[in-house]
């Protein structure tokens, strides 16, 4: 892919354009159920694009590259599910403890890597997922290889009973589409371009007075929280939390799906999680080879969209996406 500055947006475009996206995409979302798709496909495809849009917060956006962010969606998954099942908490208050363990495990981890720069504030946000990986395999309340298995969906607020499907997918929803409006508002508000000058140029921003560590460690805070909520939510969704939300390999996961939607794009995450869902649903029969046809089709999307599916959309349009 290009650099993270391909996919700025044109200076033509406005944010109506963005707008109008979101509309048709909330829109051609909640039909879903109408239309006879797989509902559970499209309900931990939601999942996975909210983890990639609070991973591109990040990276795309605060220029910081974590190798380790499937920590966060394992613990806020692995703290929701053992409150519900254990505690017998209400969703609500799950996904709250889920979101507050990430977003303590943020500020944590936050504070050690954020010193460092570049491959080397990756290689330590991998070490530290890797660490809280076997942390996990070892303690009790996880259930090592088991996992939490046969976690009770509950009624949200008393009123929204999670075991019928169609009420749990429109509250997926809701909640994907507020935190995808929240992430849409912190990159466009003052903070979020004190983070796209950090990117694009840091030693300027310093020079201008801005204390860049303390806007990255805040953007680092928010992506981890963003994805604890992700990870709270596919809880109600696959109903077990399990050691393969916080193994190395999701990290590469959301990378990978960051990268074919559209680095620095609003929507390309989002595109480019429900490509790969997508691909390892339908494509299941083949077995292992389904990870041979992922790195074929994510070879071909390098060579021919650089700057990801939205991306390139966006810069053949001149629009903001």
């Amino acid at each position: 892919m290009t650099s993270i500055t391909d996919n700025a947006a044109p200076a033509h475009s406005s944010s109506r354009d963005e707008i109008v996206a979101f509309a048709i995409m909330a829109l051609a979302l909640a039909i879903v159920p109408f239309t006879g798709i797989y509902p559970y496909f499209v309900m931990q495809a939601l999942c996975f694009a909210l983890f990639a849009c609070a991973f591109n917060l990040l990276i795309g956006y605060g220029g910081l590259l974590s190798f380790g962010h499937a920590m966060f969606l394992g613990t806020a998954g692995y703290v929701t599910a053992h409150a519900l099942k254990v505690w017998l908490v209400a969703p609500e208050v799950g996904i709250l403890l889920g979101v507050a363990a990430s977003a303590l495990l943020a500020v944590i981890t936050g504070l050690i890597a954020i010193r460092r720069q570049g491959i080397y504030f990756s290689m330590i946000t991998l070490a530290l997922s890797q660490l809280l990986y076997f942390i996990y395999l070892q303690t009790p309340f996880t259930h090592g290889e088991d996992g939490i298995q046969g976690v009770p969906q509950g009624k949200m607020f008393w009123l929204l009973n999670l075991s019928q499907p169609t009420t749990l997918y429109y509250t997926i929803l809701a909640v994907f589409l507020l935190a995808f409006l929240l992430i849409f508002r912190i990159i466009n508000s003052p903070f979020g371009e004190v983070l796209k000058s950090i990117r694009e140029n840091e030693q300027r921003a310093i020079s201008l007075g801005y204390k860049t560590d303390h806007y990255k460690l805040m953007a680092y805070i928010l992506s981890g929280s963003l994805a604890g909520l992700a990870g709270s939510l596919k809880i109600f969704v696959a109903q077990n939390a399990s050691l393969t939300d916080v193994h190395w390999s999701m990290s590469g996961e959301v990378v990978l799906m960051t990268l074919v939607g559209g680095l620095g794009t609003i929507f390309g995450p989002v595109v480019g999680a429900f490509v790969i869902i997508a691909m390892q649903q339908y494509l299941a029969q083949f077995g292992q080879w389904v990870t041979v046809i992922q790195g074929a089709i994510f070879v071909i999307c390098v060579l021919t969209f650089r700057r990801g599916v939205i991306g390139e959309i966006g810069h053949f349009f001149k629009r903001s996406l």
